[in-house]
């Protein structure tokens, strides 16, 4: 049986890179598209034609995600992992709280990075019941971590991260008896696109994160039992 993923915002980025790095390791990828526009996703797809399917992919709206499911479902009956790394942030997140709060823009950051991933598992948990690894791996962040925190402002990006944090540890409570395996993965600073146009002022371009990520998220560990966010050198945070 042919090894399957599904990685989320798979069109630029971090899971651009990992859609890649997939697709050399031999894997067969549904690569979630929320930007059709962007041509380095279809790009990869003419490397990789038979490997490679774009799936139109907008975590936030549960009617996208479960058109999502219906699609793989005319390609195949399982998935062995699943990358939830669809996320976003926004202009907005330096402010501080004497400043005006952008309350709507926060409301979007949690719906896509807490509520995103959760509505993904939901929709694609049945072909992840029938894959071999069942592996569920979260790109999360240390803006994450309520231990670690010393921000001053970013409240909708860091608790948007939190929260996704919680849902993933609820999820482990619940599928981990029934063979699941968990990452949670924190990817270090990338030169990604999220703020809309790439930011240089990052340590590690999205290629050389994908190097570091795809061994933690797809070997297996001798402490599977036990919930850890980890980043790309593999160093745990607290949460």
């Amino acid at each position: 049986m042919e090894r399957t993923v599904l990685v989320t915002g798979g069109d630029r980025g971090l899971g651009l890179a990992l859609c890649a790095g997939l697709l050399k390791q031999g894997w067969h990828v549904f690569a979630g598209q929320y930007l059709p526009k962007w041509h380095e996703l279809a790009s990869l797809r003419n490397e990789y034609p038979q490997s490679l399917h774009l799936l139109p992919l907008d975590v936030s709206s549960r009617e996208s995600v479960q058109a999502a499911a219906e699609t793989v479902n005319a390609d195949t009956d399982h998935l062995d992992v699943l990358i939830s790394n669809a996320g976003v942030t926004s202009e907005t997140v330096p402010f501080t709280i004497r400043e005006a709060q952008d309350y709507d823009e926060m409301h979007r950051l949690y719906d896509v990075n807490a509520l995103g991933a959760l509505r993904v598992v939901e929709a694609f948990l049945p072909f992840m019941d029938q894959g071999n690894s069942k592996r569920l791996c979260f790109i999360s962040s240390e803006a994450g971590s309520i231990g670690r925190s010393e921000r001053t402002s970013w409240f909708g990006y860091c608790m948007s991260k939190a929260a996704l944090n919680m849902g993933i540890k609820i999820l482990f409570n619940d599928l981990y008896p029934a063979g699941y395996t968990f990452r949670v993965y924190h990817p270090g600073w990338i030169r990604s696109f999220m703020h809309g146009e790439k930011n240089m002022e990052a340590t590690l371009e999205p290629d050389e994160a994908a190097t570091y990520a795809l061994p933690l998220l797809l070997n297996d560990r001798e402490d599977e039992d036990r919930l850890v966010m980890v980043d790309y050198e593999g160093h745990e945070w607290s949460w």
